[in-house]
């Protein structure tokens, strides 16, 4: 067993809190990583208080890794020690299913190992995520850093970037496309980003004037108040695609009002909470509301060199660990631009 250190949450409505726990220890094809940098996902804070209902403790959050190859088993032939590397939100699937042959490992019909709070396959218990000092995991759900990526900034892509890379790949967002992002957060800020360098035709959608300005810095072309009903209908059955990244539950039919016909709203913000779709916002121009989960591992290894490529990286806010359990509440009231991320290294002076 390998004897690592993290912060965990021991119950629903307790702070995450230094914690010692064991890892399986490095098998034929794993990477044994140093973490260096984790970015907090609201996941995480989902996770931590037990808000989907289905966290089993102690829990370590943490799906944003990125760090150093410090160990690796004697099958394992992608990496080796001292690469650069970084983890996602998976870190196994079963590998035998139609999604698993076709690279869409996140829709595993057998069901994905998530990086933290599923059952661990081979030591038993759960998996524990990123806000630790170390992990193990196979060699086919590791991913190579591109050189020069600044390293806490590109935690992030690990869910905020791969989340709204892949609807608008899979939709085709692109150079003669109108796509618009509802909502200027963790996810929302990347899907500007990375809409705008793929070519599309970017509009932020936000409920606040104050992020107007932030919005055309991170490449939208245009920013509409979402509650300025004149500025919304001036873009009536106009869009190809919407990502919608709001975590809260909120309105949709003024969003489907800007679709085109056969245009498409995507959700990847996660509410607590079902919302109502009017079917007449669908029916009447043969809309379509689609989900997206992260992407596979090809996918995401895809969407790291293209954010290489493109110098794109989350805006991040660098904190200490020992901060996790303030930055949590600080989240929630969206007092951050655009996402946290853990230096790891704080780790070793957390008592």
């Amino acid at each position: 067993m390998l004897i690592c250190t993290g912060f965990a949450a021991q119950t629903a409505d307790s702070p995450l809190e230094k914690f010692t726990f064991n890892r399986r220890d490095v098998g034929e094809t794993d990477v044994q990583i140093e973490i260096q940098f984790c970015g907090v996902c609201h996941s995480d804070l989902h996770t931590a208080r037990n808000e989907w209902r289905d966290s089993v403790f102690p829990v370590i959050p943490g799906h944003e890794i990125v760090g150093r190859v410090t160990r690796v088993g004697p099958g394992v032939k992608k990496f080796k020690q001292g690469d650069q590397v970084g983890v996602g939100c998976l870190v196994d699937s079963c590998r035998i299913c139609s999604s698993c042959n076709e690279g869409l490992e996140q829709y595993c019909e057998n069901g994905i190992t998530l990086t933290y709070n599923s059952p661990e396959k081979i030591i038993g218990g759960r998996t524990f995520g990123g806000y630790s000092d170390s992990i193990v995991v196979d060699q086919s759900y590791v991913l190579r850093i591109p050189e020069g990526m600044d390293l806490a900034a590109t935690a992030p892509l690990l869910c905020a970037g791969i989340t709204t890379y892949s609807p608008l790949r899979h939709w085709k967002a692109g150079p003669g496309k109108k796509v618009g992002i509802i909502g200027l957060g963790g996810l929302g800020h990347m899907g500007v980003k990375l809409a705008h360098a793929m070519g599309a035709y970017t509009v932020l959608f936000t409920t606040s004037p104050s992020k107007v300005a932030d919005g055309k810095r991170l490449g939208a072309d245009e920013v509409v108040i979402s509650k300025d009903a004149e500025a919304m209908a001036k873009h009536a059955n106009s869009f190809d695609l919407f990502i919608d990244t709001v975590a809260a539950n909120h309105d949709l039919s003024p969003y489907f009002a800007l679709l085109k016909r056969e245009g498409t709203m995507v959700q990847v913000g996660a509410p607590e909470h079902p919302m109502p779709i009017a079917a007449f916002d669908l029916i009447f121009k043969r809309r379509n509301f689609a989900g997206s989960l992260i992407g596979g591992i090809a996918e995401t290894q895809e969407m790291l060199e293209f954010c290489a490529k493109h110098n794109i990286a989350s805006d991040v806010e660098i904190i200490p660990i020992q901060k996790i359990n303030e930055a949590y509440e600080r989240m929630l009231k969206s007092d951050v631009k655009y996402r946290f991320t853990i230096d790891m290294a704080s780790l070793k002076a957390a008592v």
